[in-house]
């Protein structure tokens, strides 16, 4: 295939594999009545577009080694994602609705209905996350050009997974203690660094995640893509991430100090 017919297709086809995934992930969650079944399906939906890509490229006339490295690093990322989820679905939340969801639904999916749950979350993750994939569906078809902007790409996408992986497992750790033993807020390790290490660290993983897959592959890709990382680190501090989840935190004691001390998004020293 040519560049442009490459391009047309692998978009398409990541269009395609997001509208089966949150299709599934829809009933999945009418079956279960549990909206949030969706975050399981936020990073492998991700890992299922970079594949099916991937796959797209062989028959491009550009593309090259780098979108396997591209996947791999997608992959690495939402399955590590999904499991993490999984586990807090089963525990913390033990099988009931995350309360982010909710309140964006306005009730519970039995109170709502399933339409509702499909307006207001599944076609809202579906566009965001077809939208955000588009530099790994770019990147699938086209040459590296620029091998220092890959390893730059890799870089901040490590970073960003460790942060968010040791986030997750500090909270995890917090969480287990009994609710008598520990603070009302946790403010240790990262989270005396950011409100929100988690996110802070996912929205990296798409910066690095943009500059290997597609800023790696010239000027012109990563000018037309870079509004996808911006929209993800959007999506994660404004819409179902740190801003919804605050609403909640919020009537946590100790919380208005916490958030006058810590920085809500971007990392700060402990002062």
């Amino acid at each position: 295939m040519d560049t442009a017919t490459a391009l047309t297709v692998s978009l398409l086809a990541g269009l395609a594999c997001v509208v089966v995934v949150m299709t599934a992930t829809a009933l999945r969650a009418r079956q279960l009545g549990v909206v949030a079944v969706v975050d399981v399906a936020w990073g492998l939906g991700f890992v299922v577009v970079a594949l099916v890509t991937a796959l797209v490229g062989l028959g491009a006339d550009g593309a090259d080694w780098h979108r396997w490295l591209v996947l791999a690093m997608v992959a690495a990322w939402g399955g590590r994602l999904a499991w993490h989820v999984r586990s807090r679905a089963l525990g913390a939340h033990g099988g009931e609705e995350d309360p982010r969801y909710r309140e964006m639904l306005g009730g519970s999916l039995q109170e709502v209905g399933i339409g509702t749950a499909v307006r207001r979350v599944f076609l809202v993750q579906g566009v965001a996350q077809w939208f955000v994939s588009v530099p790994v569906a770019v990147g699938a078809v086209l040459a590296l050009e620029h091998t220092w902007v890959l390893v730059l790409g890799v870089v901040v996408w490590g970073v960003g997974l460790v942060v968010e992986a040791v986030g997750d497992l500090q909270l995890n750790d917090y969480m287990s203690r009994p609710r008598d033993e520990r603070p009302p807020v946790m403010d240790q390790g990262l989270w005396g660094w950011t409100r929100h290490p988690n996110y802070f660290g996912d929205a990296c993983v798409w910066w690095g995640l943009w500059l290997a897959a597609a800023a790696s592959t010239g000027w012109v890709a990563g000018l037309a893509t870079v509004l996808c990382p911006v929209a993800m680190t959007l999506f994660l501090r404004n819409v179902t991430g740190a801003k919804l989840l605050e609403k909640k935190m919020s009537q946590r004691e100790g919380w208005d100090e916490y958030a006058a001390r810590v920085p809500m998004f971007f990392p700060r020293p402990p002062h």
